[in-house]
C-alpha cells in the first residue's frame, strides 16, 4: 500500500456503491436491539410475579439496570479508543453480552428449584441472584458496545462517500427502531404463553431464550464479516486527554489561591502551563454545553417509566381492541411506531411550517417544548390512574376485615350479622363483601336458628359457605386481598352437592371438589373458557367469556343436576370486577411522551453534534449518555424515598418536578450563546499558523546573521594572510 492510498479501499466487495461490510453491520444492529428491547420489555413483570417484588422494589431494580447500561458506554469507548480498537470491543463484549442473556433466561426456568412441583421456585435466593448476575453482563454488554457500533460503520467508509454515510446512518436508526417494534410485540406473546416440566407457568424462559439466541445470532453475524471490515487501530482517548486537562486545572488553580497570584479570565486557563490552548479552548466548548446538560436528567426520570410504571399500570387495564388483545408489556409498541411516525412528519412538515410563519425555533427552545409535552404524558397518565382508582375494588384496611355470604342449599336463607340482616336466595351469594372492624363476632341464620361465633383475619377478605344444612359445618374461606396479576383472571368452584365432583378447564387442569366444600383459585388469561363438570356418571360443560384482571366464584348449588344446559343452573359471583377502563386511554400519554422525545432527543444530539469541538464529539456524547443514566437513578430515589401511596400522585409529582426543571432550562437557554466550533479552531490553527510563521522567520533572519559573521570573520582572516 502506498503512502497516499487509503486503507479503507482494502475492504473488500461493494453492492449499489456501499461496503458490503456495512451489511454485516446493520443485521448485527437489528438482533442486538431486539435482544435488548426484548428482555426490557418483560423484565418488571418479571419481577413483579416472578420473583415476587413489589411494585415500588421492581421499579427501582428496572431502572437501576437502564441507568447501568448508560454508564457502561463511557467505559466501552474507553477500552475501544485506547485499548483493543472497536472491532475487538464488539467481539468481547458481544460475547459477555450474550451469556448475560442466556443466564437470564436459565434465571426464569422455576422447575429448576421447584422441588415441590407447586409451580413456585423453592430458592427465589438462587434465581435473584443469577438474574442480578445476567442483567449486570447484559448491561456491561450492550453499554459497552453503544459507542462503538455505530462508529465501527461509518469507519467503513471513505471521505468521498459522504451521501452513502449518511444514508447508512438513518437505516442504522431505522434497524433499531424496527428491533425494537418487533421485540416488543413478539417477546410479550412468548411471555404470555404457559410453559414448565410439573406445573406450566408464564413462560418467561421463552420470552428471555428468543432475545439470547438473537444475541448468538448478532455476534455470529459480526464475525462473519470479519473479513471485510476496515478495523482502525486504537488512536489514544481524548476522553482521558480532557479528564487530566481538566484535574490539572483544578489543581493548578488551587495551588495558586492566594490573592498574590493574577486572575485568569476563566479557571479552565490555569492549565495553559502545560496543556495547549486549543485543547483548553474545546473544553471550554465542551463544559459550556454540559452546563446546559445539568436538568436534562429529569426528562429522562419520566421518559423510562413507560417500561416500568406504565407497564405495570397497563396490567389493571382492559386490552381488547376487539380485532386483536393486547398483553400489558405490549402497549409499550406505540413508542416506536409513532417515533418512525413523527421523525419525518417533524422533519418535512412541523418545522418547515413553523419557519414559514417566522418563528424562531432555535434547538434550546425545541428541547424546552419536549421537556413540558413529557411533563403532560404524566399530567394524563394521573388522570387514567383517577379513572383506574374508580374501578379497583375497596379492600380492608389492617383494622378491618370482609366477608362475603354463599347460600349453597336449596331454600332461601336470612342471615344476621352486627348491624346488618342480609336475605340469600337458594343457591346465591351475596352482593358485595360486608366490611367490619375487628374480626371476632356472631353470625346467626333463621330455619332451623343456629348461631356461631366467626373469627376473621384483619385485613383481609373470606368468604362464608353455609351448607344446605345449616347445622352442618360453615365453611369459611380466604379470599383475594388484591387484584390477580398480569390482568389474568382467578377463578374457583365452590360445590354445594352431597357428592364429589371433577372440574377441568380447557388447559387440562383436573380438580377434585369435594361435597359442601370448594376449589383454590386458579389463574385464567382472558378470551373464552370452557370447563367440563363431571361425575362418576355423567358430565356437562359450562362455557364463560372473561375479561382482564378479574375474580369469580362459580357455585354449583345443592339441586344442581349434571346433563343438558347444566350450565344454567351455575351462579357466578363476581369477588373482584374485571379491568373497565380500556388501555386505549395510554394512546395520549404515550403519544405525548414520543413527540417530547422527537422534539427533545434528536434535537438535543443535533444541538450537541453542532456545539462540540470536531475532536469532541464523543466527550459529548457520553455526556449526553451519561444524562439518561441520572436520570433513571432519580427515579430510585422518588420510588424508594417518596413513599407515595397513590400512583396518581406520583405520577404528578413527577409532571410538577419536570415542569419546575422545564422553566429553570428555559432560563439557562436563553443566555446561552451558539458557538461555531470550527470557526473558534480556525481561528487558534490560524494563529498557530502565524507564530509557526513568525518562528521560521526568526530562525531565517539567525541564520543569515550567522551566515553574514561567517563571511566576514573570513575575509579578516584572508586580509590578515
Amino acid at each position: 500500500m502506498t503512502d497516499k492510498e487509503d486503507p479503507k479501499t482494502r475492504t473488500r466487495g461493494k453492492v449499489c456503491g456501499y461496503p458490503l461490510s456495512i451489511f454485516f453491520i446493520v443485521v448485527n444492529e437489528f438482533c442486538e436491539r431486539f435482544s435488548y428491547y426484548g428482555m426490557r420489555a418483560v423484565l418488571v413483570l418479571y419481577f413483579r410475579y416472578f420473583l415476587k417484588w413489589d411494585d415500588d422494589l421492581a421499579t427501582s431494580i428496572y431502572h437501576a439496570f437502564v441507568a447501568l447500561c448508560y454508564l457502561t458506554p463511557i467505559l466501552g469507548a474507553i477500552v475501544a479508543d485506547s485499548w483493543l480498537g472497536k472491532f475487538k470491543t464488539i467481539i468481547y463484549l458481544s460475547i459477555v453480552y450474550a451469556v448475560g442473556q442466556i443466564v437470564m433466561a436459565v434465571s426464569a426456568v422455576h422447575d429448576i428449584t421447584d422441588t415441590d412441583r407447586d409451580g413456585t421456585p423453592d430458592n427465589m435466593t438462587f434465581h435473584v441472584s443469577l438474574s442480578m448476575v445476567g442483567l449486570f453482563l447484559i448491561a456491561l454488554g450492550t453499554g459497552g458496545i453503544k459507542p462503538c457500533v455505530a462508529a465501527f460503520g461509518g469507519d467503513q467508509f471513505q471521505d468521498h462517500q459522504q451521501r452513502q454515510r449518511s444514508t447508512f446512518f438513518s437505516v442504522f436508526y431505522l434497524c433499531i427502531n424496527a428491533g425494537s417494534l418487533l421485540s416488543t410485540i413478539i417477546t410479550p406473546i412468548l411471555r404470555a404463553q404457559e410453559c414448565g416440566i410439573h406445573i406450566p407457568q408464564k413462560c418467561y424462559p421463552l420470552a428471555f431464550g428468543v432475545p439470547a439466541a438473537l444475541m448468538v445470532v448478532a455476534l455470529v453475524v459480526f464475525i462473519a464479516g470479519s473479513g471485510m471490515y476496515y478495523k482502525a487501530e486504537p488512536q489514544g482517548n481524548i476522553m482521558l486527554d480532557v479528564c487530566k486537562c481538566i484535574g490539572f486545572a483544578v489543581k493548578n488553580r488551587f495551588r495558586h489561591r492566594s490573592d498574590s497570584y493574577p486572575k485568569r479570565t476563566h479557571w479552565m486557563d490555569w492549565a495553559e502551563e502545560k496543556y495547549d490552548k486549543l485543547l483548553i479552548a474545546q473544553i471550554k466548548m465542551v463544559l459550556k454545553v454540559l452546563f446546559l446538560y445539568i436538568p436534562l436528567p429529569m426528562f429522562w426520570t419520566l421518559f423510562d417509566q413507560k417500561g416500568s410504571r406504565w407497564t405495570l399500570q397497563a396490567t389493571t387495564m382492559d386490552g381488547n381492541f376487539g380485532f386483536l388483545i393486547l398483553q400489558p408489556d405490549q402497549m409499550q409498541t406505540v413508542n416506536p411506531i409513532l417515533i418512525l411516525t413523527l421523525v419525518p412528519l417533524m422533519d418535512s412538515v412541523i418545522y418547515p411550517l413553523i419557519k414559514k410563519c417566522g418563528l424562531n425555533f432555535t434547538p434550546l427552545k425545541r428541547m424546552t417544548v419536549g421537556m413540558f409535552l413529557a411533563a403532560m404524558a404524566f399530567v394524563a397518565a394521573s388522570l387514567v390512574q383517577v379513572e383506574i382508582n374508580k374501578t379497583l375494588p375497596t379492600f380492608p384496611s389492617a383494622a378491618q376485615t370482609q366477608l362475603k355470604l354463599v347460600n349453597m342449599g336449596a331454600r332461601p336463607l336470612t342471615v344476621v350479622l352486627p348491624d346488618s340482616t342480609v336475605q340469600l336466595a337458594a343457591g346465591q351469594a351475596g352482593e358485595n363483601y360486608l366490611t367490619f372492624d375487628g374480626g371476632n363476632f356472631t353470625v346467626s341464620v333463621e330455619n332451623p336458628p343456629t348461631s356461631r361465633n366467626v373469627s376473621l383475619g384483619l385485613g383481609k377478605r373470606h368468604t362464608l359457605l353455609f351448607p344446605s344444612n345449616t347445622s352442618d359445618r360453615w365453611i369459611l374461606t380466604s379470599d383475594l386481598n388484591a387484584k390477580p396479576e398480569q390482568g389474568n383472571n382467578a377463578v374457583r368452584f365452590v360445590n354445594g352437592m352431597n357428592s364429589a365432583v371433577n372440574v377441568s378447564g380447557a388447559a387440562g387442569d383436573y380438580v377434585l371438589i369435594e361435597a359442601s366444600s370448594y376449589s383454590n383459585y386458579s389463574p385464567l388469561r382472558n378470551g373464552k373458557s370452557i370447563f367440563t363438570i363431571e361425575n362418576s356418571t355423567a358430565s356437562c360443560e359450562y362455557s364463560r367469556e372473561f375479561g382482564f384482571g378479574a375474580s369469580y366464584t362459580f357455585i354449583i348449588p345443592s339441586y344442581f343436576t349434571i346433563g343438558p344446559n347444566c350450565g344454567e343452573a351455575i351462579v357466578a359471583a363476581e369477588d373482584i370486577k374485571p379491568n373497565t377502563v380500556h388501555m386505549a386511554l395510554q394512546i395520549p400519554q404515550y403519544f405525548l411522551i414520543t413527540a417530547g422525545e422527537v422534539v427533545f432527543s434528536v434535537t438535543g444530539l443535533e444541538f450537541s453534534y453542532s456545539q462540540a469541538p470536531s475532536n469532541m464529539k464523543a466527550v459529548l456524547q457520553a455526556g449526553w449518555l451519561f444524562t439518561v443514566a441520572a436520570g433513571n437513578f432519580n427515579v430510585l430515589i422518588v420510588a424508594e424515598l417518596a413513599q407515595i401511596s397513590q400512583q396518581w400522585a406520583e405520577y404528578a409529582l413527577f409532571a410538577s418536578l419536570l415542569v419546575a426543571v422545564c422553566l429553570i432550562f428555559s432560563v439557562m437557554a436563553h443566555f446561552y450563546t451558539y458557538t461555531d466550533p470550527a470557526e473558534i479552531e480556525a481561528q487558534f490553527q490560524a494563529k498557530d499558523d502565524d507564530e509557526d510563521n513568525k518562528e521560521r522567520l526568526d530562525k531565517k533572519d539567525i541564520q543569515m546573521d550567522t551566515k553574514d559573521t561567517s563571511k566576514h570573520s573570513n575575509h579578516v582572516k584572508e586580509m590578515k594572510m
